[in-house]
């Protein structure tokens, strides 16, 4: 299977340009993704224009990754109804300095490789390119009316907030680019996002107006997600590829919570699993869905893909926690970071330490912290074995609770009944 013929079945393709595939099936071919840097970290929306990087190295050809130092500055218009903050340089290096390190876990930059992933920077041929050049080497080979004809554009000059020269410019920006590597690089091919084709489009118009040259492109269709919700967002924001901004186990989460409907999709988009595999994940997801077979794939594929199998296989742990009853020991070996993520969401109370020092009486703790309502209620559900304390159930010899019951010396998870936890916090 061809590169295009790969990433047409994993429904990765929305907009390609006439001779797109012919050209990656003549010879090894050179082609970019941008990445934008405003902030230190890359999200799970980034993992498309990774992954179709992967694809490309792995069908032999070489990935260039574009950091956007000098867009960064600008800001791109595309997708957004509002004109954004702009950062100050210092913030931008280190953003970028993270987005590269990010990337170096995904691509192979081997230089001994002939088609080694190459990581370049736009702000290193922007920063001494004066406006006046600009204008006379770039502005004049693309009318404004072919710039005002862009959808992205479009919709903000009909919008209340309007558009700022600034960003009115962004097309050109990223198009030269694009011509920068074609001339620089013999890049002939831009990927993206199915929002930027305005964008690469008139890097290819550049290419042809200023260097006579021809150029290639194709995009990916922007992720959404069956319910309609806002693909890679959680209450809490972003799922960012970043461990201390996303835990592992958040990660995993995100994918194993995916629909039916979504994981279908996303199992062939997000992993590198080969189609014999993935059909058969989806016929053995058709004949029994309670198993979760998709979903539990997908986590496991992207766990590890982004962090690392032992990530995973804590994750996987991790998760049993609240949904078995025999995970005591598992509990007990948790460090206090990884303790508070598999706890997040999970309600907390607070008590005094002092009082555990003492012994607290099992059913007034119960009723304090307003686990139970009552000291009646409390007693009932704890005689009637319906109380455990870290995964251990409280028998009716357990008539109070000690700083020895704590975990990491501070923490006390209580369930009551088949579902309904409580984090108690000693402090």
């Amino acid at each position: 299977m061809n590169l295009i013929e790969e990433l047409r079945w994993r429904g990765m393709i929305q907009d390609i340009m006439p001779g797109t595939e012919e050209q990656l099936n003549k010879e090894m071919t050179s082609a970019y993704i941008g990445f934008d840097p405003t902030a230190d970290s890359l999200h799970i929306g980034s993992l498309v224009p990774i992954l179709l990087l992967v694809h490309l190295q792995r069908a032999g050809h070489k990935p260039y990754a574009l950091v956007g130092g000098a867009t960064g500055m600008v800001g791109d218009p595309s997708g957004k109804s509002e004109e954004r903050n702009l950062l100050s340089e210092e913030v931008l290096q280190h953003n970028q300095a993270c987005v590269k390190a990010q990337l170096e876990r995904f691509l192979d930059f081997d230089e001994s490789k002939s088609n080694a992933a190459v990581m370049v920077n736009n702000y290193d041929w922007f920063k001494d390119f004066t406006f006046l050049h600009f204008i006379r080497d770039v502005g004049k080979h693309i009318t404004v009316n072919y710039m005002m004809a862009k959808d992205s554009v479009k919709k903000r000059l009909e919008g209340e907030s309007g558009m700022s020269f600034t960003e009115f410019t962004y097309q050109l920006v990223q198009g030269y680019d694009f011509y920068w590597l074609y001339t620089h690089k013999n890049c002939k091919l831009q990927m993206g996002g199915s929002d930027q084709w305005g964008n690469i489009v008139t890097g290819t118009e550049l290419i042809r107006r200023k260097a006579g040259g021809e150029a290639f492109a194709f995009t990916c269709p922007l992720i959404t997600k069956a319910d309609g919700g806002k693909f890679g967002k959680t209450e809490k924001g972003n799922v960012w590829l970043d461990a201390k901004k996303t835990s592992p186990y958040q990660f995993y989460q995100f994918w194993l919570n995916a629909s039916d409907e979504d994981a279908k999709k996303w199992i062939k988009i997000f992993t590198l699993l080969p189609k014999e595999e993935i059909e058969q994940l989806l016929a053995e997801h058709e004949t029994a869905p309670h198993l979760r077979a998709l979903q539990k794939k997908l986590a496991e594929q992207l766990t590890t893909f982004v962090h690392s199998k032992e990530d995973y296989e804590f994750a996987v742990k991790a998760s049993e926690i609240l949904f078995s009853n025999d995970t005591a020991e598992i509990l007990q070996s948790l460090n206090e970071e990884q303790l508070l993520q598999v706890m997040e969401g999970v309600p907390s109370v607070e008590v005094n330490k002092a009082e555990l020092t003492v012994g607290y009486d099992l059913v007034s703790f119960l009723a304090d912290t307003k686990i139970f309502p009552s000291k009646g209620e409390a007693r009932k559900m704890w005689q009637g074995g319906g109380i455990s304390i870290n995964k251990i159930k409280v028998g009716n010899e357990k008539t109070t609770v000690t700083e020895a019951d704590l975990l990491q010396n501070k923490y006390l998870l209580v369930q009551k009944g088949k579902k309904n936890y409580n984090l108690v916090i000693a402090k």
